[in-house]
Order: C-alpha cells, then sequence, then structure tokens
C-alpha cells in the first residue's frame, strides 16, 4: 500500500545536496563480505570513520549509500544489538555516509512525531522522526545519527515543509559513536513508540519488519538504475 502511494506520488524533495547528473555514489556493503572491514577498525570508531573517509576520497565521491535489508555483522561492535538469544544484525534503513556536519532536508511536508538523543554507544545519537499524510494514509520518517544541537527547541506536532532544513550529520560523540551518517527509514506503525524505532531486527523476524518499513528508497530515489552511477 504505502510502496505504491508513494510511487505515485515521486519525485519528493531530495534529503541531501546530491545532483544525479554530477555526483557519484559509492555502494557501501557492511556485510561479512567486506572483508576490508577488520575487528580492530570496527572496534575502533576513529579506525571506522577514517575507513569510510578514505573510501569515499579514494573514489572521489561525497556520499556513500546502502544498506537495505542488509543483514550485517558489523553490528556485534556494540552491545546494544544483542538482543536476548538472537541478536539484531539486518538493518531496516538506508544510510548516506557522508562529513559531520551535512545538511538534511524534509523530502515532504509532515510535522514532529517525536524527538530524543538516544545516547548509548551503537544507538542513533539524536534521532528526528517526522509523521507524513499522503490520500489519507499515515506514515512515518526517522532521521539518526544527527547534531544534538537539531534538537534543541524543537516540539512535538511542529510542521515541517516539504525541502524544509531539518538537521545535520552528527559528529562521532553526538550520532552513537558511529562515522558521521544519516540513517534514514520508512516506518507505518510506530506501535507506540516516541523518538526511537529499532533501526536493526532480528533476522527470524524480518517479514514483520520489512513490511512494516518499506524500501527508503521509494523516497530518496538515489539508488535506482536511472540516478545511480556506480563507481
Amino acid at each position: 500500500m504505502l510502496s505504491n502511494l508513494l510511487q505515485r506520488h515521486q519525485p519528493f524533495q531530495p534529503i541531501v545536496l546530491y545532483n544525479p547528473l554530477q555526483d557519484k555514489l559509492l555502494p557501501m556493503d557492511f556485510t561479512a563480505a567486506n572483508t576490508a572491514l577488520t575487528p580492530e577498525i570496527l572496534d575502533d570508531v576513529q579506525l571506522f570513520s577514517d575507513y569510510v573517509s578514505k573510501e569515499l576520497a579514494h573514489h572521489h565521491c561525497r556520499f556513500g549509500i546502502g544498506g537495505y535489508a542488509e543483514h550485517r555483522t558489523i553490528y556485534a561492535r556494540s552491545a546494544h544489538f544483542d538482543t536476548g538469544e538472537e541478536p539484531r544484525r539486518l538493518h531496516l534503513g538506508i544510510d548516506i555516509w557522508g562529513e559531520a556536519g551535512t545538511p538534511v532536508f524534509a523530502p515532504l511536508n509532515g510535522e514532529i512525531h517525536s524527538f530524543r538523543f538516544n545516547d548509548q554507544h551503537g544507538d542513533y545519537g539524536a534521532t528526528i522522526i517526522l509523521k507524513h499524510q499522503l490520500e489519507e494514509f499515515t506514515f512515518h520518517t526517522l532521521y539518526g545519527h544527527l547534531s544534538l544541537a537539531d534538537l534543541k527547541d524543537l516540539q512535538d506536532g511542529q510542521k515541517i515543509v516539504a525541502g524544509q532544513q531539518i538537521a545535520h550529520f552528527g559528529t562521532i560523540e553526538e550520532n552513537g559513536h558511529w562515522p558521521p551518517h544519516l540513517h534514514f527509514q520508512l516506518i507505518i506503525d510506530m506501535e507506540g513508540l516516541q523518538g526511537d524505532y529499532p533501526g536493526v531486527c532480528q533476522y527470524s523476524k524480518r517479514e514483520k519488519y520489512l513490511s512494516n518499513c518499506p524500501d527508503p528508497d521509494l523516497i530518496l530515489q538515489m539508488i535506482t538504475p536511472s540516478s545511480y552511477p556506480h563507481v
């Protein structure tokens, strides 16, 4: 339902300042297949951040991108994802990797649903969730790993217009201790949560969570064949 609705309303306002006619995107793999990401790198957030920066510079890319429905072994770096007997490893959003301070914009009209500083190692850090309505259908967009200053003076229910700048990529210290990036996620049912929603799930629950969190590229339109010049 939401997927078809979003396809009918494309295109949306860009979430980051990316020009598909000029800019290249670097597809980034954070599964076990990426053997360059050693435990030494993953255990040191500065080394991890340097790895991402060097990859972007090497390929002359402003942004790296990827991750939806990706099974990521990198989450073993944080106890935050070790839930019960089965750890959480399946990524539910798309990550856009870039420099701290990169502006983030609202893709369509909406309002502030909730916000929070999820300050645990490996968590979102500063987080904003917007609520949207299209053709009587309500859904949400989540923006994680933001600058803490972006949460100042926000109010639940505050109106947001398409194209409005709402945030920036946060630094390591305020984004959950990750290399600077934006986690962007679609959520249909917030399940009563405020300022937070799982961005990673247990693999055994993938059908439930992927159904509630459709492909964010339906809004981003950054990974479609026509706009994604692989490098």
